[in-house]
């Protein structure tokens, strides 16, 4: 990395908060109940970091199931009832928010609520309140870059100036197309496969750290 970033862009689940077996576990169940039976990795190689819109139309595609208003609003339900009762933030988080140089904001595939609400159980929302950014505010959700370039621009920072931290191959290829620096982060707890860890590698993001106290150094850095 070449000069200090003048914004950090989070993601959120995998990155601020540990959410993603959570998330890929209600996505497994709920495709069960709809009648279609995935084993958890495919899940996670086909899902992780897209957003829901990106989801249905996967799930259209290659498997040829329609998943109805009354299945995805079940799934929230139970989702954010699992978010209430189990979800922590990932750690060390908090104490990198109040060290880091430069100011951040969040930009997720979740929904405002979603993001909303994952921040406030884990003490997070204080640090993202008017600087959450969801891929419902954009046509297209990651692997495009749309959101990242919406959430840069709506903050008054080019591409060039913008610093992304992400943990899945989606959010890490958004990153790279819309012109940003990126820091894989590979320290959450779905994050820990050889498999996993190999496809953010060949992605040839610009770090790639397991300690979220390492970001500060990361950011900070000047050549």
């Amino acid at each position: 990395m070449t000069g200090a970033p003048s914004l950090v862009i989070f993601d959120c689940d995998g990155v601020l908060v540990d959410s993603e077996p959570i998330s890929l576990r209600l996505l497994v169940e709920t495709l069960a109940g709809a009648g279609l039976r995935l084993e958890p990795e495919e899940v996670h190689d086909r899902f992780l970091g897209k957003s829901l819109a990106t989801t249905r139309e996967i799930l259209a595609a290659h498997y040829g199931l329609t998943l109805g208003e009354d299945a995805l609003a079940d799934m929230r339900r139970r989702l954010y009832a699992a978010f209430r009762a189990e979800l922590r933030p990932v750690p060390h988080v908090a104490g990198t928010l109040a060290t880091l140089p430069c100011p951040f904001c969040v930009a997720s595939s979740s929904q405002p609520e979603r993001i909303e609400l994952s921040l406030t159980v884990t003490g997070l929302w204080s640090y993202f309140a008017g600087r959450a950014f969801s891929a419902t505010m954009v046509s297209r959700g990651k692997p495009a870059p749309d959101l990242f370039l919406y959430a840069s621009g709506s903050l008054g920072y080019t591409p060039s100036a913008c610093l992304v931290v992400e943990d899945s191959p989606a959010g890490v290829t958004a990153a790279r197309s819309a012109g940003m620096r990126v820091v894989a982060f590979t320290g959450g707890s779905h994050a820990t496969t050889d498999r996993h860890r190999a496809e953010i590698a060949a992605l040839a993001p610009d770090a790639i750290i397991d300690d979220m106290r390492d970001l500060t150094e990361v950011a900070r850095r000047t050549n």
